[in-house]
């Protein structure tokens, strides 16, 4: 199995990753040396949403499209909130075809 997830940073600023050993992953985040740059300058990072796939190239798929996400948009993703999603879509024309 595989995850996309997002951790939200001491910051406040979030993180989206995939992986396949979510647990390992976030203890690279927090404690290792092979987490992310980013968030290694943002310790510590909590787990705030993940959602698992059964393949690693569709986790890293989703994780490149929420990585283009808004914060509003990631935000509603986290509280589980689907039907904000298509109108917190970025591009103006997205939201007007929602409608």
């Amino acid at each position: 199995m595989a995850f996309t997830y997002i951790v939200r940073c001491s910051d406040g600023s979030y993180y989206v990753g995939s992986t396949t050993d979510l647990a390992f992953r976030m203890w690279q985040h927090n404690e290792g040396d092979g987490g992310a740059t980013y968030t290694r300058r943002r310790r510590p990072v909590e787990l705030v949403w993940s959602t698992e796939f059964e393949h690693i190239g569709a986790a890293f798929a989703f994780e490149k499209q929420v990585q283009g996400w808004s914060r509003s948009k990631r935000e509603a993703l986290i509280r589980g909130d689907f039907d904000a999603l298509p109108e917190l879509a970025s591009r103006p024309t997205a939201r007007r075809e929602s409608s």
